[in-house]
């Protein structure tokens, strides 16, 4: 990862460019504007180039965790947009915790529901594999 840093700060301010983001986290150029364009990076720009802070980094690391457990970016959006620097952010905490539960809970279903339906499967199979069996 090519990492600059900006001479008007500390290292806190250190900067990466798109194309290093997009490599680090496996995502496309369009897919970090996009974000860009949805309000949930905020890049500072030097002529045409994107240059994404620590928080920007950050952030983006939090969007991908989110959608990897089935958040959407609206709600993904609205707990960061929760976070204060100065603060303890407790109202984020609790609204994540609240949605990590709600989401867990789905999941877990998700995941019965996709164990039913891979006994259903297995058994069909063997009952098509029974049938060719005796057609042969």
């Amino acid at each position: 990862m090519n990492e600059m840093t900006d001479t008007s700060a500390d290292h806190d301010q250190a900067v990466y460019k798109i194309g290093d983001l997009a490599e680090e986290f496996g995502v496309t150029l369009r897919t970090l504007r996009f974000y860009e364009d949805k309000g949930l990076l905020k890049p500072t720009r030097v002529g045409v180039t994107r240059l994404f802070s620590k928080r920007d980094r950050a952030r983006l690391k939090l969007i991908l965790l989110g959608k990897r457990v089935g958040f959407s970016l609206t709600e993904v959006k609205r707990m960061i947009d929760l976070y204060d620097p100065r603060g303890k952010n407790v109202t984020q905490l609790k609204v994540a915790l609240t949605k990590g539960e709600e989401q867990m809970r789905v999941l877990e279903q998700q995941r019965d529901n996709i164990h039913v339906a891979i006994a259903e499967l297995e058994r069909t199979i063997q009952v098509v594999r029974d049938m060719l069996a005796e057609s042969e």
